[in-house]
């Protein structure tokens, strides 16, 4: 399950950004505190970070530069009621990915969370997974999004290329919609499969038609795997 650190001093505030993104179901932690803040977010478990401007301690701008120097791939949206340029162009500087001025609606919030967390997981796989994957006619080269099968490119949209990794990152591991959804959309309350199933139908027909090989096998009622299989000739 994706992990969240809010930050935020005022109690209220904080109670209502809990309820809500785990409503949506990701894991939460909390602090008031912004140089416990900043403690917390170093570790490896947190993906994202809700973190609010004006905190005792340190601030939000002095965690978001401080972070940065050991991770520079977690998400960071700041909340703050000053909304104006100099704010955010500061706020960039200190590497902060997005800005939502108070007030705001928490169905804004959450949909913030998720486009930070979709824009992270494929910056992710596209710096961590190795240089090349091959298998069989397929080659995938992650750092610069591109792909080939039988020598000819293939053009995936960014969430199919994303699935496609995270398939073939793991060969022959079964994962179910819900560690697809955890891992290629950012949240594992995917109540809607035909998403996943579309874009896996997607997948198939771009990288499967033109080669000669299988490359995704469904488990009916389960989820997918990455598997290299011949196509049998008649």
């Amino acid at each position: 399950m994706t992990k969240i650190l809010v930050v935020e001093d005022d109690p209220t505030m904080a109670e209502m950004l809990c309820y809500n993104l785990r409503r949506h179901g990701f894991a939460v932690e909390t602090t008031s505190d912004g140089t416990l803040g900043l403690k917390k977010a170093r570790s490896a478990d947190i993906t994202l970070i809700v973190l609010d401007l004006m905190l005792p301690g340190l601030d939000g701008m002095q965690i978001s530069q401080e972070l940065r120097r050991s991770r520079p791939d977690v998400a960071i949206l700041m909340l703050t009621a000053k909304g104006d340029e100099k704010i955010k162009l500061q706020g960039f500087a200190a590497g902060i990915d997005d800005f939502l001025p108070k007030p705001f609606s928490m169905d804004e919030l959450i949909a913030r969370v998720k486009a930070l967390l979709r824009r992270s997981r494929a910056e992710a796989i596209r710096l961590d997974a190795p240089d090349e994957l091959i298998f069989g006619d397929l080659r995938i080269v992650p750092r610069d999004l591109l792909a080939w099968v039988a020598e000819q490119e293939v053009i995936l949209r960014l969430k199919e290329f994303t699935l496609l990794v995270t398939l073939a990152l793991e060969p022959g591991r079964l994962l179910s919609r819900q560690d697809i959804a955890e891992k290629v959309w950012g949240y594992g309350a995917m109540t809607d499969t035909r998403t996943i199933d579309t874009h896996v139908k997607n997948l198939r027909r771009k990288i499967e038609t033109p080669s000669s090989f299988m490359y995704i096998e469904t488990v009916r009622g389960v989820g997918y795997r990455f598997r290299v299989r011949p196509k049998r000739v008649a």
